[in-house]
């Protein structure tokens, strides 16, 4: 297949808030070594783009500088070295950047095939949640069935993804949420319960319980030792985002008494030979969920490429459910 020359993306003009996001015209990525070059129909839109839009999160020095780490479309070119996919392959993929475009690179073990049953559209909705949530919970975190799980901002991508997956491993979840009706929805996913963090404190709740065997945390900040302080001997707290910030006064002697272990990771960095251990997990592990009914794709709305800024506001406002995906193909 014969690629323009030229495509369609969203960059950012200069750091700053969503409408700086601007549709320009740049070249079609070529694939190196190991890679293959997706014509996409859908990306997801993830809070790791807004962190970069912002300013406050670069791309690594080889990824591309456009936003967009995840997305589903065709397979329209490979590089050499490249063995499981050909042209014309349907995959969805984690991207280290470059997912607001009309074409995007990435190494051939971070693309995974669309699960039975799914669309493009859904199917950009899993590489940047699953691997976040598979890597962050079970690997690092070690979840098993019958062990009382916590997810702060169940109503997230990042959430409503990690609520289906514990529940599938057989855990007891509990999530926190800003309304009502959010924590209807992460009850309706599966959440044994949901906090409304705006009326009820988890840490109260957390004590009647005796505590959360693993915490899944992106709030940072005044959460940390409160999470602490949720958490049963021998519990595990995962931090993964600081949307309150990374930085905060912590008594480690309770951590030390109580054995407890406190971690965490960013997808992003991460080398391309790990990813692909993610990758390999996922597929084999959260497909099987998706192919019997265990896990589906929550999606709160969808924008054209070209309305980016738009679909950032929305994310910001933090009034969604599940995820925002933006429609690449016109």
């Amino acid at each position: 297949m014969t690629l323009t020359s030229s495509m369609l993306a969203m960059e950012i003009s200069a750091p700053g808030a969503p409408d700086v996001l601007k549709p320009v015209s740049v070249p079609v990525p070529v694939p190196g070594h190991g890679q293959i070059i997706i014509r996409l129909a859908y990306a997801g839109v993830n809070r790791p783009d807004a962190l970069q839009r912002a300013g406050s999160y670069a791309p690594p020095a080889s990824a591309s500088p456009l936003p967009g780490l995840e997305g589903a479309g065709t397979v329209v070119a490979t590089g050499p070295g490249v063995t499981r996919w050909q042209i014309g392959d349907k995959v969805c993929a984690l991207l280290p950047g470059g997912g607001y475009a009309e074409y995007a690179a990435c190494h051939e073990s971070h693309a995974l095939p669309i699960p039975e049953g799914l669309s493009l559209r859904e199917a950009a909705c899993l590489p940047e949640t699953c691997f976040t949530v598979w890597s962050n919970v079970v690997m690092r975190g070690g979840l098993k069935a019958g062990e009382r799980f916590l997810v702060h901002g169940g109503s997230s991508g990042i959430g409503t993804t990690a609520i289906q997956i514990a529940r599938a491993l057989g855990a007891r979840v509990f999530a926190t949420a800003g309304t009502d009706d959010k924590c209807r929805a992460c009850e309706a996913l599966g959440a044994e319960r949901c906090f409304n963090y705006r009326s009820e404190d988890f840490l109260d709740e957390a004590k009647k319980l005796g505590g959360f065997d693993l915490i899944l945390d992106m709030v940072g900040g005044p959460y940390l030792p409160r999470n602490v302080k949720a958490l049963a001997d021998d519990g595990r707290l995962v931090q993964i985002a600081f949307l309150q910030g990374p930085k905060v006064e912590l008594n480690f002697a309770e951590v030390m008494m109580r054995r407890l272990t406190i971690t965490g990771s960013t997808l992003r960095p991460q080398s391309d030979q790990s990813k692909a251990r993610i990758a390999a997990e996922v597929e084999r592990h959260v497909w099987p969920m998706i192919a019997r009914g265990a896990f589906k794709v929550v999606i709160d709305s969808e924008y054209p490429l070209t309305e980016a800024p738009a679909a950032h506001w929305r994310l910001e406002s933090s009034g969604h459910v599940g995820k925002i995906v933006m429609k690449v193909e016109t």
